[in-house]
């Protein structure tokens, strides 16, 4: 956002320059220890006492004075005169006393700590505190910018007036860009300026044009125009930015963005803020109309409306709505709402009530699917729940009761909509101490479905149904610390748990899955009471887990490493997941889990993870990342893996229940390997760049490459990117389907400082479909 400077002020050149009070000095070799010290040319922070500056006494520093009583003062020969922070120095400075003007001529400086000015006349009139510069140029000290003007006018305390005048945040002899107008308005009490024919030049050649402009100034939220951006693409052709601030209240605002694409039109972006007593929110809204590429289409518009606060300590509030035109909206339209890669946009509102032992929530949810493989979601029509807590309620006890209604609507004919009652109370008994921990727990889940079968036929559904599952679960932790330190003065501990979880197995085939979704599966998955989330389908258990975690912590207790592995033991090993129903083979343990985490000397980190089944002799899962980084310099490498084995055991009803193959999906799993880096060559050149490969099937999946150029007021960025789209014929096809894939060169540059919001690095044109993680939990 553009800065313009608070005191182009060469106006206040003789602001306070000059009162009818002079202390003047003539200089000679008699009296040097008189002479006045100049100003350093630095920033110096503005205080209350700089508005008091007119009321200190003005010395005045010259080789030669003539008066003439009653008519003029004249000062000639290495004038210098200074009051408070102000300082001006001429080759002549005369007051004329009938009229009370003060005029200096000739090489005339000015510095106030705030701008310094060179101009070749100033003139002051004291009576109404007129204040002219003719032919002046000027730079800020306390920010970057600098600019001339054939004429500046003070024409009130705060109020100047600019002809023929520039600006720029390029530092001296560098003339890549600069701001000119016919006439420029400054209003500090406003805090604004406004540009009366304003032209954005680029190494001194016109670029665009606008009949009026108005800019903020100051720290103060003001209506106006934000510096525009440029770039150029493959997928968009030529492309310009015209961001638009609109200040419309102290608790809300506007910013609408001209996105003017060669290929595609003109976009109307805006986003829409504001800050109420019941929270804060933010309306996003796109809008393309007659997209020119893709005619068939119409109009591609996308909205996202956000919402989140707490009225009064309890009643807390949260919206998130969104929603586009089409689903290949994210496809064909760079978008802030959301990237290709989503599937789907949520459209759920929440309001909920929290007291200090309960609270009370309602919960609606829908979505808008993207995608063309006939998936319908159910949506939440709407859920109220009921939470009430008890801890302590008797010594070591702790009772709570957690419950809802649910209602659930689809618009696919082959599932039923259906209600959902649900109640579950449970009691702990939570043991801890600094060394351990112990809580045992019960719980009774029970829940009632009334479910509208509509017409389907050939499932096992039934339109009431009742259930009632017990819970039993009980974990231990220790953490064990070896009290002398050892490898290079680490000092370890050993924190070994155990846990039994029993639920019984009923047959829950009756009961569609709603909101039901497997939950992740690590080490840390080994000693959850739930293998999924909500309670449409309640795995059955009768298990014990273990496992051990050892952290290694240096001399300033910072831990640098750790290393975590368990797995579990099936006393029933019909209900392991990983068994096929009366296989020869089956196993009574599961996999191990394996996690890890290093830090070397801040660095040096590492993360990985592994669950390997030993009775198989398979690896289920792998991921490993290794990042060497630097300041802002970093390369990362990573590789993850999943077995297809492990997907059809774990997902299988899901694909059947969307009949969808796997082979439409993944010839072998998943085996992918990747690389993502960025370093700064020197202060000005950043390069960065990411490359992805599936090892299953021999094909890069996403590369692309930056440049970024970044001066002291300018920045230009290169980049190229090459993903994988989609295949000819379908990748269920493969290996007789080739890859499609979608290249994009980009250039993108912009302009730097005066608050601007444009970034040097965002020069990728590329959705950035993996890119940069950070998986490190040792990195603080």
């Amino acid at each position: 956002m553009l800065q313009f400077p608070r005191s182009l002020l060469a106006a206040s050149v003789s602001a306070a320059l000059f009162a009818p009070q002079l202390q003047a000095n003539t200089s000679s070799d008699d009296n040097n220890n008189n002479s006045i010290t100049p100003l350093n040319e630095q920033c110096l922070i503005e205080n209350k006492s700089t508005d008091k500056n007119t009321e200190q006494p003005i010395n005045v520093e010259a080789d030669k004075l003539e008066a003439v009583n009653g008519d003029k003062a004249t000062y000639s020969g290495n004038v210098i005169v200074v009051q408070g922070n102000k300082r001006i120095s001429a080759e002549k400075v005369t007051m004329h006393q009938k009229e009370n003007v003060v005029v200096a001529e000739g090489n005339v400086t000015f510095n106030d700590g705030q701008v310094k000015a060179t101009s070749t006349k100033a003139t002051n009139r004291l009576n109404d505190d007129k204040i002219t510069l003719e032919n002046t140029k000027y730079h800020f000290l306390c920010e970057p910018g600098r600019g001339d003007a054939v004429y500046v006018s003070k024409t009130g305390k705060a109020i100047y007036q600019i002809e023929d005048g520039s600006i720029t945040s390029c530092p001296e002899g560098d003339d890549a860009w600069r701001m000119t107008a016919s006439s420029i308005d400054i209003d500090k009490n406003e805090e604004e300026a406004t540009f009366y024919n304003p032209r954005m030049e680029i190494l001194n050649v016109p670029v665009f044009y606008l009949p009026m402009l108005t800019v903020p100034i100051g720290d103060t939220r003001k209506t106006g125009m934000l510096y525009p951006s440029f770039a150029f693409g493959s997928n968009n052709g030529f492309q310009t930015n015209i961001p638009i601030y609109w200040n419309l209240a102290p608790n809300y605002d506007l910013q609408t963005d001209i996105h003017y694409m060669e290929k595609r039109g003109t976009q109307l972006n805006s986003k829409f803020r504001y800050l109420t007593t019941l929270g804060s929110g933010s309306i996003d809204y796109e809008y393309l109309p007659d997209d020119d590429k893709y005619p068939e289409k119409g109009d591609r518009w996308g909205l996202q409306y956000q919402h989140s606060g707490i009225y009064h300590q309890n009643w807390k509030f949260g919206i998130n709505y969104a929603k586009v035109s089409d689903v290949d909206y994210f496809t064909d339209v760079d978008s802030s709402i959301g990237t290709k890669q989503d599937g789907q946009l949520v459209q759920e509102g929440q309001v909920a009530y929290r007291a200090e032992d309960w609270d009370l929530s309602l919960l609606t949810r829908d979505f808008q699917i993207l995608t063309s493989d006939g998936t319908q979601p159910y949506r939440l029509m709407p859920q109220l729940a009921f939470n009430y807590y008890a801890p302590g309620v008797v010594k070591h006890l702790d009772f709570d009761v957690k419950s809802h209604i649910s209602r659930f609507e689809t618009n696919d004919k082959d599932l039923p909509d259906a209600t959902r009652v649900h109640i579950e109370p449970g009691i702990a008994i939570p043991l801890g101490a600094s060394w351990g921990n112990w809580t045992t727990e019960a719980r009774l889940l029970s829940t009632y479905y009334k479910q509208d079968l509509k017409d389907i036929t050939g499932s096992d559904y039934k339109e009431s149904v009742s259930r009632t599952i017990p819970e039993f679960r009980s974990h231990m932790g220790l953490v064990l610390e070896n009290s002398e330190s050892f490898l290079l003065g680490y000092t370890q501990t050993l924190e070994p748990q155990i846990q039994y979880l029993y639920v019984p197995k009923k047959d829950q085939s009756e009961i569609a899955r709603y909101d039901t979704t497997i939950l992740q599966t690590d080490y840390y998955g080994l000693f959850r009471s739930r293998k999924y989330g909500s309670v449409d389908y309640i795995a059955p258990a009768n298990q014990v887990s273990y496992g051990a975690t050892t952290r290694f912590f240096d001399n300033n207790y910072k831990e640098r490493f750790n290393l975590s592995f368990g797995q579990i033991f099936y006393i029933d090993s019909a209900i392991n997941p990983l068994n096929s129903s009366g296989a020869n083979d089956s196993s009574d343990y599961s996999a191990w889990a394996i996690e890890s985490d290093f830090n070397f000397n801040d660095y040096l980190f590492y993360h990985g993870g592994v669950q390997y089944d030993v009775d198989a002799d398979q690896m289920q899962l792998a991921n490993s990342s290794l990042e060497l980084r630097q300041d802002d310099n970093f390369i990362q490498a990573n590789y993850r893996y999943v077995s297809k084995e492990y997907i059809e055991n774990t997902l299988g009803d899901s694909f059947a229940k969307n009949s969808i193959s796997l082979d439409e999906l993944t010839e072998d799993g998943i085996s992918q390997v990747g690389a993502v880096g960025q370093y700064a060559i020197n202060r000005h050149w950043k390069v960065n760049g990411d490359y992805y490969y599936d090892l299953t099937i021999d094909q890069a999946i996403e590369w692309q490459a930056g440049l970024t150029y970044l001066s002291d007021c300018w920045y230009i960025g290169f980049s190229y990117s090459k993903e994988l789209n989609n295949w000819t014929n379908g990748f269920s096809q493969y290996p007789d389907s080739d890859p499609e894939y979608e290249n994009n060169f980009g250039i993108n540059f912009g302009i730097v400082g005066f608050g601007t919001n444009m970034s040097a690095g965002s020069s990728s044109n590329s959705s950035g479909t993996l890119g940069y993680g950070n998986p490190f939990f040792l990195n603080n």
